[in-house]
């Protein structure tokens, strides 16, 4: 390569690169995401980044131009074999775009070997081809749970989504946040009741689920767009607009379903409801975390249930932090058996991004150290390497400078990385097996016996 000859190094747009702070509050998310779903006896799986593109488009409602696929580049001497060989058809394929479809795959090919219900988490990457903005990548972490049956699924496993969530964001701590329930058997059902045909009903709940994104006028031009008369948009309108605490919207919806005409879709749909709020509350998830907000919807066609989204408390700009559904037919496509499922969905990578950027969420120091071992001088270094030992084996995180440097700097790179403690021992200290303890968060500076150094930076640890 001549030297005028540059490469553009920067990273490509939308797919991220995390400074070690960053990693390592990633890392902190997804330890707590992972301690709470084993809990509940989730069991991890792991699919291939890649799949055959036949079988991401099985789905059948994700638009293709979110789909990345795979072309590998051969070298001149081998373009004609991979000609030959013609990456098509069942041949071709592309990076997963979501979890949810692999899942359905990797169950047809493991029915045999799975115990059912299967209960599975998959914390991996998956790949999007759409325009990169803020908070939107092209590359991401989603953090996802699915509980999968043979023939039926208990709605109890819907409730459990509810107590999975608000243990989750509980632990993390970001603030109040609130996990909005609806049934799209309702939706469905009302819709039903107005007269409205069944080939208009999918997109209308679709129109239905961007209320928040493009408004009520919007949601009314869209509707009547659609042949929807403006008496039924207003009755549609007023319908997801109704609200009250858990218990009066049931009512309502109760005294609603009595008076409706073909309301058994809309009957069902509320029976359902209220069997997966009991056993939230049953699961002692206080009602100040949840609510019933019939305008959510999900999108995504698959969804013929139970469906959530989590917003934060003020910060509601930032849009659902947590989101999933019941499903019916999705995982059976593979095998043509009805197989339930239902399942959550954290974006990890867009939710940590938004609370960053909010000062909701704060990066962690750059290392997970939290004691380096200075080096006053080379010829004590067997003792220097013999401490760091005794501090890790009592559960600590050292670091041992392997470089002499002037004091001073030895301190200023231990704090600029966020380690909050240094061990000092010269000729002198050694000599008398101990060691001096500095803080450098407070400055405090301490002599402590070797033997008592370990026990002595826990309890400052702890305070």
């Amino acid at each position: 390569m001549a030297k005028t000859d540059k490469i553009n190094f920067s990273t490509p747009s939308g797919f991220p690169e995390f400074l070690p702070s960053e990693k390592r509050l990633e890392l902190y998310l997804l330890d707590t995401i992972r301690r709470v779903y084993e809990s509940y006896g989730f069991t991890p799986i792991e699919t291939p980044a890649v799949e055959r593109l036949e079988v991401l488009q099985a789905k059948g409602n994700q638009g293709d131009n979110i789909i990345y696929g795979i072309d590998p580049i051969l070298p001149p001497n081998r373009q004609a074999e991979r000609d030959k060989a013609g990456e098509t058809g069942s041949e071709a394929r592309a990076l997963k775009f979501d979890q949810t479809v692999p899942l359905a795959a990797y169950i047809a090919r493991h029915l045999n070997e799975l115990t059912f219900p299967f209960a599975r988490y998959q914390m991996d990457v998956v790949f999007r081809g759409e325009r990169a903005k803020d908070g939107r990548f092209r590359q991401f972490r989603q953090c996802d749970i699915d509980v999968i049956a043979r023939r039926e699924l208990s709605l109890l496993y819907d409730a459990q989504m509810p107590a999975i969530i608000t243990e989750i964001f509980e632990a993390v701590n970001i603030g109040d946040f609130l996990i909005r329930i609806n049934n799209r058997k309702i939706l469905t059902g009302f819709f039903q009741s107005l007269g409205i045909a069944e080939t208009q009903i999918k997109t209308c709940i679709s129109i239905i689920d961007n209320l928040e994104k493009i408004g009520e006028t919007k949601v009314k031009q869209e509707l009547e767009k659609e042949g929807i008369s403006a008496e039924n948009t207003q009755k549609i309108i007023d319908f997801i607009k109704i609200d009250g605490n858990v218990d009066e919207v049931l009512d309502k919806l109760k005294h609603l379903s009595q008076n409706l005409p073909t309301a058994e879709q809309f009957s069902l749909g509320v029976t359902e409801l209220e069997t997966v709020i009991t056993g939230v509350r049953n699961l002692g998830v206080p009602d100040k975390r949840f609510c019933i907000d019939l305008s959510i919807a999900r999108g995504l066609n698959y969804y013929t249930g139970t469906v959530y989204e989590t917003t934060l408390i003020g910060h509601e700009a930032l849009g659902s932090i947590c989101s999933g559904g019941r499903y019916e037919e999705l995982v059976g496509m593979f095998i043509g058996e009805k197989m339930p499922g239902v399942g959550i969905s954290i974006g990890l990578t867009r939710l940590i991004s938004r609370l960053l950027k909010a000062g909701i969420l704060k990066i962690l120091p750059a290392t997970p150290a939290q004691v380096v071992v200075v080096n006053m001088q080379e010829d004590l270094m067997p003792t220097y390497l013999k401490v760091s030992q005794q501090l890790r084996q009592a559960g600590i995180n050292v670091i041992t400078n392997f470089e002499k440097r002037p004091l001073g700097k030895q301190f200023q790179a231990a704090d600029k990385q966020g380690i909050r403690f240094c061990v000092i021992i010269g000729a002198d200290e050694a000599a008398a097996q101990k060691s001096s303890l500095k803080d450098l968060q407070t400055g405090e500076q301490i002599e402590v016996a070797l033997a008592d150094l370990a026990q002595e930076v826990k309890r400052r640890l702890e305070l």
